[in-house]
């Protein structure tokens, strides 16, 4: 079997996220390891017996090769989190998704990429500054991030599209089942200039409750997220809400006080957004963002003298986890522990084939 299979059986069990993943590395030494462990064993790893049961009951329903094959002729890709091509916004929020199911593609370009949401009901007024956003925003080398929803979502990826630029659409349902269905040709072509993007399963219905989780992943792969018009209870606000609580920059676009749809953008001026009054508001704001972020990253440092020891040994040429292993001293399991958390932290890149340089 191969580390993706294993990945993404660790990824069908509820409960069981990238720090629960680490440990059991830890503890295991490899996801192979771990996945043919039996509850007791589990236990000792520091699993509950809930999820170690739910882990045994995943192993014995579920054929991983069958389950990777059935997602390969459904044209679909499997990014890992420790695949070098994983979304480095995303990597960086709390509790990541262990994988993307992804039809499409993502690029190293996208961690430009900024979010624009709103209402389902949009406005004429609606429409014309979303057009008006996303296309200044993808002239200036933009990628744009949404929901594929109906109204403020779908005019962000049409315009998108029609400029020539990626967008990647976020989906509440799995990448083969779309939703709304009159968005079947929308999301083709997305796929075909972009990707479409998501962390459930193939079959997965848009059932209300993915929703939110669906949310949480369009603000993880954006700079900042743009609300353009919302009422006072709309999705749109919950990924802004997910974007705060992320670090990432919220942006509101004005509008009428008497408008329905101002209503939520008002508010969240009302608690510090920025005013997104044109691409530039945005574009302005995010240089100021782009260079905090680099330097933040420059100014990484280690948190414990293992993690320090690590770095020791890695510079800007790959070096594979044993070479690592064999100079530092470190046994296999807890390398690849500590080599995962480093990811999730920014201090170390896993540039394919297990081999990793400084970031």
């Amino acid at each position: 079997m191969t580390e993706t299979e294993f990945w993404l059986g660790f990824h069908l069990v509820p409960g069981i996220g990238a720090t629960r993943v680490a440990r059991l590395l830890e503890h295991f030494g490899s996801l192979a390891a771990a996945w043919e462990a039996n509850v007791e064993e589990l236990r000792a790893a520091g699993l509950s017996e809930r999820v170690a049961g739910k882990l045994v009951a995943t192993r014995r329903r579920i054929s991983l090769e069958r389950e990777l094959e059935r997602i390969a002729r459904a044209g679909v890709s499997l990014v890992t989190l420790a695949d070098p091509a994983y979304p480095r916004l995303l990597r960086e929020i709390p509790s990541p998704p262990l994988l993307l199911y992804v039809r499409g593609t993502l690029t190293p370009a996208d961690e430009h990429s900024i979010g624009i949401v709103g209402t389902r009901r949009a406005s004429a007024y609606g429409r014309e500054m979303t057009r008006r956003l996303t296309g200044d925003l993808v002239r200036a080398g933009l990628t744009i991030v949404s929901g594929l929803a109906r109204g403020i979502d779908a005019v962000a990826h049409r315009t998108a599209l029609e400029m020539g630029g990626r967008t990647i659409a976020v989906l509440g349902s799995g990448v083969d089942v779309i939703y709304p269905p009159e968005h079947r040709q929308l999301a083709e072509q997305v796929a075909q200039q972009g990707a479409l993007v998501s962390e459930f399963p193939l079959g997965t219905p848009p059932d209300g409750p993915n929703f939110p989780v669906r949310n949480r992943l369009i603000s993880g792969l954006s700079l900042g997220v743009v609300v353009v018009e919302a009422p006072r209870r709309s999705g749109a606000l919950i990924t802004a809400n997910f974007a705060a609580d992320q670090g990432r920059t919220v942006y509101a676009v004005p509008g009428s006080a008497m408008a329905p749809g101002s209503e939520g953008p008002l508010q969240l001026l009302r608690d510090g957004a920025v005013l997104a009054a044109s691409a530039e508001d945005i574009l302005a704001d995010l240089k100021l963002t782009v260079r905090q972020a680099n330097l933040e990253a420059r100014q990484a440092l280690p948190t414990t003298s293992e993690e320090a020891d690590v770095l020791h040994y890695l510079d800007g040429e790959p070096r594979h986890i044993d070479e690592i292993a064999l100079e530092s001293g470190l046994a296999i399991s807890r390398l690849s522990a500590l080599l995962l958390e480093m990811q999730l932290k920014g201090l170390v890149r896993n540039v394919g084939h297990q081999h990793y340089v400084r970031a």
